[in-house]
């Protein structure tokens, strides 16, 4: 897949793939008039793709889902440079809700969910800028609860009662109710145990495959990210330091150390990782 647009090593701008939807070019980010956050962050999702978007706690992951889905106003942040692009048009002016409209949602970090609200009125939530009938979504719920069998058994159950695991199948489901083309994942990991990632990453990887829903999700459990993603991106400090295939960054002697905590036999200590900045190719 190739690189949306960004400069090439001979200093001329490449241009972005025409089949993939979503397109993020160039952009930087300020929060509060002054603090940069993204410094020219460049990506693409294609069309029924899972683009894992890495990087530790801090490098800027949710701060491009959020400017992709235009929430930084919230948070006193803005897109002041570079655009981002759904389907060959500008969104980054568009509102939140015009944007879920168009088929882009994102399901936030930290499972969000209306806590008071049943497990099936959450979900029902996310159906609220439909305009095709009751009858379709009728059927979108039910074909939430054909991928997410639990929540099915937990409808009348309040949200906030419900395990971290269902909450985070709840934000997801309610994702889906949207009717989306594009969902953008921000930690879905996040607090919770190893085998319920694995069931939640699986049940993400059928949606794709089987609804064609393409995905942009932010990670920082890579080695996880990198077995279901098809291409991933790696954030540092707001800027994108190396981007590839999902199966070839596994196997990037800098990425399995770093990120995947594989060491080659050049590491002859632990104290050795202090000094990896200096020694990563990127930098």
């Amino acid at each position: 897949m190739e690189q949306a647009v960004k400069e090439g090593p001979s200093g001329a701008a490449e241009a972005a793939n025409p089949s993939s939807p979503l397109v993020v070019n160039n952009i930087e980010v300020i929060y509060d008039h002054v603090i940069l956050v993204l410094k020219g962050v460049s990506l693409e999702v294609p069309e029924g793709g899972i683009v894992a978007l890495l990087g530790a706690n801090g490098a800027g992951k949710t701060t491009t889902l959020k400017a992709i889905s235009n929430l930084l106003g919230a948070e006193r942040g803005e897109v002041t440079k570079g655009e981002i692009l759904f389907r060959g048009e500008r969104v980054d002016s568009l509102t939140p809700n015009e944007l879920v409209k168009r088929g882009v949602i994102q399901v936030m970090e930290g499972r969000h969910c209306f806590e008071h609200l049943t497990v099936e009125d959450n979900l029902m939530t996310g159906s609220y800028t439909r305009t095709d009938g009751a009858a379709a979504v009728a059927e979108s719920l039910e074909k939430v609860y054909h991928y997410f069998p639990r929540l099915k058994e937990r409808r009348t159950s309040q949200a906030g009662y419900t395990s971290g695991g269902e909450q985070q199948m709840t934000a997801i489901g309610r994702a889906l109710m949207a009717n989306p083309n594009t969902i953008l994942l921000d930690e879905p990991s996040m607090g919770l145990a190893p085998q319920l990632v694995e069931e939640i990453f699986e049940i993400v990887k059928t949606l794709n495959e089987k609804e064609g829903v393409s995905i942009l999700l932010a990670e920082q459990n890579t080695m996880v990210a990198l077995k279901y993603a098809d291409y991933g991106y790696i954030l540092e400090n707001g800027r994108v330091v190396m981007d590839g295939d999902a199966a070839g960054l596994r196997e990037n002697p800098d990425v399995k150390e770093f990120y995947l905590g594989l060491a080659g036999e050049s590491r002859k200590s632990f104290r050795d990782v202090k000094h990896y900045r200096r020694r990563k190719r990127w930098l």
